[in-house]
């Protein structure tokens, strides 16, 4: 048999067509069956390099296991990346666009003029001259995220098949669904994936590493009024939409997402419903530190109290859910997870530079369920927005960079 060479383009281009966006509404795993299509791809593709444990299960995870060639006793390595597409901007009929050896400028995209990749906003285009750009026609999404990731651990996958010489431990293979509505690790099997380590490819820039991301809480504010016909209202009514409303108002204006950035942490209100007789507010919570989390949400209470305090007549309830974690915590107490990384890194010609997610990853779950996994670059920009774009080259490196990753664990065994 002979084993297939699609190169990393290939196969890029052949999954961002395929329309595999989450949704947050729905609560099925996965969220939307059309996710499975891509899936099934990858098993089919997974089982043609010759994985024969190779596996699509019935929440649209994707399993393999890339046999060692080393007599070392290495530890089992998990390669991870989502399928999913974020609900924020259309994944449906993508047509990406090849900017072939770009020259420098602007990048006016052919499906709708208004849409412009402009270096101003994207200096990062800077560094790609010569690259080959993939882009949409600017109706939809990319999809390299993470489809880029799909794309790099693949081939990376064929890489190590076709050169059962180079020296390597168990290399297992997950490909996830919901991760962009916060779902990704939820029916992921530990046990059965059978990895000690393990590494996400849904970064950006080449060299960036992360390590570190949001610890993050949900918190609802749950308030009951005083309804009172407004004819006969005074002294007595008291209107829970101007109560949540006074709440929100009086929110640190140097605490929110658009004024923070780096290690600062913020309280966000993302809705906000009611009627007169009853209100609901619901925020998210993040910082780096759960002494930060618990500190906003201990102001947050602080400032409805006070104005409860205005409206004797009326009730609250605080409710705070967890969310996620920073899996630095986990991350800290493995350090060669990262070790290797760094050196893999240095290894390919690339300075790391680690940094910090203000947000969540799929890594942060698994870490906490059992599996440390921190966050490698795969060459994607502007994600979730039709401005999307990768370098091939970036893929390219992303695949060497999985490559030397699966050597240094052997070489250091």
């Amino acid at each position: 048999m002979s084993l297939p060479t699609d190169t990393v383009l290939d196969r890029f281009l052949r999954y961002v067509v395929i329309d595999t966006q989450s949704d947050p509404t729905s609560s099925a795993q996965p969220s939307t069956e059309k996710q499975k299509n891509l899936g099934r791809v990858l098993e089919q593709e997974l089982k043609a390099l010759g994985l024969a444990d190779a596996h699509l299960d019935e929440h649209g995870n994707v399993y393999a296991t890339i046999a060692a060639t080393s007599d070392k006793a290495v530890p089992a390595i998990c390669f991870c990346a989502h399928m999913d597409t974020a609900p924020d901007f259309s994944g449906t009929g993508v047509k990406p666009q090849l900017v072939r050896n770009y020259q420098g400028g602007d990048i006016r995209l052919v499906g709708d003029t208004t849409q412009v990749i402009r270096v101003a906003e994207h200096p990062e285009l800077k560094n790609q001259i010569g690259h080959d750009i993939v882009t949409t026609d600017g109706t939809t999404l990319l999809g390299a995220d993470d489809k880029a990731g799909v794309a790099e651990i693949m081939t990376a996958a064929q890489v190590l098949v076709r050169h059962p010489e180079i020296p390597h431990g168990p290399v297992k293979i997950l490909f996830t669904t919901d991760e962009e509505i916060g779902r990704g690790a939820d029916k992921v099997d530990l046990a059965k994936l059978g990895a000690a380590f393990g590494y996400t490819l849904d970064g950006s820039t080449i060299g960036e590493i992360e390590n570190e991301n949001f610890s993050a809480d949900g918190v609802t504010i749950s308030i009951k009024g005083v309804a009172i016909h407004p004819g006969t209202a005074k002294d007595k009514m008291e209107n829970a939409i101007k109560i949540a409303a006074e709440i929100v108002a009086r929110l640190p204006k140097d605490q929110a997402p658009e004024t923070t950035e780096g290690h600062q942490g913020f309280i966000h209100p993302v809705g906000i419903s009611g009627s007169m007789e009853g209100a609901q507010i619901s925020f998210i919570i993040r910082d780096f530190e759960e002494q930060g989390l618990t500190d906003k949400e201990d102001l947050l209470k602080a400032i409805t109290e006070q104005v409860m305090a205005t409206y004797p007549g009326s009730t609250f309830t605080f409710t705070v859910r967890q969310q996620y974690r920073n899996m630095k915590i986990v991350l800290d107490r493995h350090p060669e997870v990262m070790d290797n990384l760094l050196e893999a890194t240095r290894r390919i010609g690339l300075e790391p530079k680690i940094t910090s997610i203000r947000g969540g990853t799929d890594g942060a779950r698994l870490s906490f369920m059992g599996l440390p996994c921190p966050n490698i670059f795969t060459g994607g920009h502007a994600y979730h927005s039709p401005l999307e774009w990768i370098s091939v080259q970036d893929m390219e490196t992303a695949v060497k960079a999985i490559v030397e990753l699966v050597k240094v664990w052997e070489e250091r065994a």
